[in-house]
């Protein structure tokens, strides 16, 4: 039966912590052997996303059918069938065409990660793996997926965002930015008042990089900060110790 995972597990390798935030993407875990599934979802919830399990084919597709999720981490070796026929399945169906799919397997030989890329697979981890690197592999697979920012223009605290130009205004002056600093202003513009981590904001601005370090965020608030010193708006900006970064007109 497909549940939500439990946050009762017990961890072998320390996750990366976040805590007091949203849960961010939906990650399904399709995965027969308990001890695994548990450990990888719990290093899925600790990172910011939300966990869904599923055992089999039937609960995955029963999951998939209630939570559709942002991605799959699909077990090779599965009761009754193979993650590859799933994988070509979801690749057939339009609800779940561009999903995207990590293989999970012990399978090790370059035929069978052929086999499980031409399937459909978006990547292919062999077992045992490190989580962090699993996590890490997550993060970049959403980033390539993540949507284009849309073309509404956006204003909070006397800032004015106008994606189809590019062009950002405070009180009708123009402010200069990069494209990065010009996604961090805008999603945080269309996220305001709430906390997000490192973590979190590099899955939501950076869509089209492989993987980026989290310190790289805090060099582009600065920059973004930088930019908006001169017309007094950098502090719309705020460091929320041990969490992250919030966009706060109050």
């Amino acid at each position: 039966m497909s549940h939500y995972c439990h946050k009762s597990l017990i961890l072998s390798e320390s996750p990366l912590k976040i805590e007091g935030v949203a849960l961010s993407a939906k990650i399904l875990i399709v995965e027969d052997e308990p001890a695994i599934q548990e450990l990888l979802c719990f290093n899925v919830l600790q990172a910011g996303f939300q966990a869904l399990c599923a055992a089999d084919a039937d609960s995955m597709w029963l999951q998939i059918q209630n939570n559709l999720p942002d991605l799959i981490l699909l077990d090779w070796m599965l009761p009754n069938t193979s993650g590859v026929i799933l994988a070509r399945q979801l690749r057939s169906q339009d609800a779940t065409r561009n999903i995207p799919i990590i293989m999970l397997t012990a399978r090790g030989e370059e035929r069978d990660k052929i086999m499980g890329l031409e399937a459909g697979a978006d990547d292919y981890i062999t077992k045992p793996f490190s989580p962090r690197e699993l996590l890490a592999r997550i993060r970049a697979i959403l980033r390539r997926h993540a949507p284009p920012i849309p073309d509404k223009m956006v204003s909070a605290g006397g800032l004015v965002l106008s994606p189809s130009s590019h062009r950002v205004t405070a009180h009708d002056k123009a402010i200069e930015l990069g494209p990065t600093e010009f996604r961090l202003l805008h999603f945080f513009m269309t996220h305001a008042e709430r906390v997000y981590s490192r973590t979190q904001l590099l899955d939501q601005v950076w869509g089209t990089q492989v993987f980026v370090e989290e310190r790289t965020v805090d060099v582009h608030i600065r920059r973004l900060r930088a930019a908006l010193e001169e017309a007094k708006m950098d502090g719309l900006i705020q460091t929320v110790r041990g969490s992250g970064y919030r966009f706060s007109v109050n």
